[in-house]
């Protein structure tokens, strides 16, 4: 039954990112917007969801230990895999102001978490207030950025075969749905198959669980990268690890103060040592290519094989 599951699972994702792509790559012509733009705001939202969910409920329940551990995991996630599989699937063009903009905000962000956990040991609820008015600013530079944008346009009219912008939400609400009901149908399942090896619970912790938080930012960003929406891609990963860092980590510390222990300095540095080795890469005659996406896939492979015998 569990492998029914996981197979269903499976297939929610891949659907369902399938027309959240289509949805978001819609809205973005629609609303005559960079599709860089739509990804670092409707599709990171909407794929940041199960990091949301659950460490907003672990806040509120006041058992929140965890929540820079999943953020933090997640984003190495996303950076090293999300960002190498597109890469190695199609290799991805970088735009000299994402260099110059977008990353070094991601950057900021880590490095505001590693401030303020290495002063007093964790994230009380003013530092998770200073890191939602980051997350504020953040949206406001996004929404200038794409008024730019349109006015720059404004002499285009919308192409009559764009997908009518009813629909472009429609597809946007049916894939965030099914890449959640998919997310939590293969998290759920692969715990339990994993369980009756006699797996232990904190290996499946720091791995499916980890995994399956980040399963939608995977999923939405290969599908994009194999329909050439690599701008999409990109602008996910990057806006889901800021929205990560800021918006989920801020709410959850907001609530209820989230502990900063040794383990989440040694992922947070690495964090910020992996954003940076990422940004040099795509520095390099502006592109991601292959063998870059191999050997970043290959240093999470070592970092999972670290925190697994740590």
């Amino acid at each position: 039954m569990q492998y029914l599951i996981l197979i269903a699972g499976f297939i929610l994702l891949i659907k369902g990112a399938d027309f959240f792509v289509d949805g978001s790559s819609g809205l973005a012509k629609r609303l005559k917007v960079p599709t860089m733009v739509i990804g670092l705001t409707v599709v990171a939202m909407g794929t940041s969801l199960p990091e949301t969910a659950v460490s907003v409920s672990a806040s509120i329940a006041g058992k929140n230990d965890l929540s820079i551990s999943n953020a933090v995991g997640s984003n190495l996630f996303n950076l090293m895999i999300v960002c190498g599989v597109c890469a190695i699937i199609a290799p991805m063009t970088i735009k000299r102001s994402t260099l110059k903009k977008e990353f070094p905000f991601s950057l900021i962000a880590a490095a505001a978490l590693l401030c303020f956990g290495v002063v007093g040991s964790q994230v009380n609820r003013l530092e998770g207030a200073v890191l939602l008015i980051l997350f504020v600013l953040f949206l406001v530079y996004t929404v200038v950025a794409a008024k730019r944008s349109r006015k720059s346009d404004l002499t285009e009219e919308v192409d009559s075969k764009i997908m009518e912008m009813w629909k472009c939400w429609f597809y946007i609400v049916l894939g965030g749905a099914a890449i959640a009901f998919g997310g939590r149908f293969v998290v759920n399942s692969s715990s339990e198959i994993a369980r009756s090896f006699g797996i232990s619970e904190n290996v499946i912790g720091l791995t499916i669980v980890a995994l399956g938080t980040s399963l939608p930012e995977l999923f939405t960003s290969i599908v994009a990268a194999k329909k050439g929406e690599t701008d999409m891609a990109l602008g996910n990963v990057i806006g889901s690890n800021i929205f990560n860092i800021l918006f989920v980590l801020g709410i959850a510390a907001t609530i209820s103060p989230v502990s900063f222990l040794f383990n989440n300095l040694v992922d947070t540095i690495a964090l910020i040592a992996m954003t940076i080795l990422t940004m040099i890469f795509c520095a390099t005659k502006l592109k991601l290519v292959r063998w870059e996406g191999a050997l970043m896939a290959a240093a999470y492979t070592g970092y999972i094989i670290y925190i697994t015998m740590r």
